[in-house]
């Protein structure tokens, strides 16, 4: 197979890279993120890209809001911001590619009848159980008739291993997950890796929530010929009882805090200072060091951030 990483048609340089999806304001969990990506990249010497995952969880006018408020906050990012919703053509090719290769098939599983399946033989848990993996032509034939097919990918291993810069090595699942939903829509893991590949990011920075689905995406990245990026996930902010941040948490939007009279250069120094840097930009960058970094979830007090303006 052709390299992805030439999907765009020219060779790009190495980079790193932010990917929101346009759901709603981001709250500081998702800035604490993006300013560690910044970070990561800008320290390397790479270039720091912006894309907007806008498959399927856009909301009208939160770009913008996005965008202005990771600017609000000191980033910049190198040229103009990529749209997934731009790229079909790219995903398309990929899965045509994968389907040519034989490495795809057709799947008419409900979310039900998933759960219900028992699992195939010496399968990891959780992993898809393979129900429409050996279906024959006539069987395709009567499932697609009863409902629209999603598109699997056919693996080929059952576990694959990524390197992290702050996990180590990982050892994760790998089962025939999505990459075409039944309602066309792209899968996240199809959709991520061919936009890494196509914009030559090889250093990819995130919450440490999604180190799970590094091994499906490495492995897929091998079969599409395109490099593996450089993995570092990094903690999540979390409220005192443990779960990932959200706006019912109180004021954890830059809008929100604003609101409170706390600027967005002071909820920069805040972000940094959760990592140990210096509260000024260009003072942390210089400062950076990826093992020097927390491992532990920032535990964000209600309130906490207004009351240390």
């Amino acid at each position: 197979m052709e390299a992805a990483a030439s999907l765009d048609g020219m060779t790009p340089r190495g980079a790193g890279r932010f990917a929101p999806s346009p759901s709603g304001e981001l709250h500081v969990g998702n800035l604490r993120t993006a300013l560690l990506a910044w970070l990561f990249a800008r320290s390397t010497g790479r270039r720091f890209l912006m894309r907007v995952e806008d498959l399927d969880r856009a909301r009208a006018g939160a770009e913008e809001v996005q965008l202005r408020d990771l600017a609000a906050i000191g980033l910049d990012w190198d040229g103009e911001v990529v749209r997934q919703t731009e790229r079909g053509a790219l995903y398309d090719d990929a899965i045509g590619r994968l389907t040519d290769a034989g490495l795809t098939y057709e799947c008419y599983c409900t979310r039900r009848e998933i759960q219900e399946a028992p699992s195939a033989p010496h399968a990891p848990q959780g992993a898809y159980p393979g129900t429409c993996r050996d279906l024959t032509e006539d069987q395709r034939a009567r499932r697609r008739a009863e409902r629209p097919a999603a598109v699997r990918l056919r693996a080929e291993v059952t576990e694959w291993a990524v390197t992290d810069v702050l996990h180590g090595r990982y050892a994760g699942l790998v089962d025939d997950f999505v990459l075409r939903r039944n309602d066309g829509v792209v899968a996240y893991n199809l959709a991520v890796v061919v936009d890494d590949a196509a914009q030559g990011i090889d250093q990819v920075v995130r919450g440490d929530d999604l180190l799970s689905s590094a091994p499906r995406q490495a492995y897929l990245a091998g079969l599409l010929a395109a490099q593996v990026p450089e993995y570092a996930h990094v903690p999540l902010v979390l409220n005192p009882a443990g779960r990932r941040l959200a706006k019912r948490d109180g004021a954890v939007t830059l809008g929100a805090l604003a609101a409170a009279g706390v600027s967005a250069e002071q909820v920069t120094g805040l972000l940094l200072a959760s990592v140990g840097l210096p509260a000024s930009l260009p003072e942390a960058l210089a400062a950076f060091t990826p093992h020097a970094l927390p491992r532990d979830p920032w535990v964000l007090a209600p309130g906490e951030l207004t009351s240390r303006r």
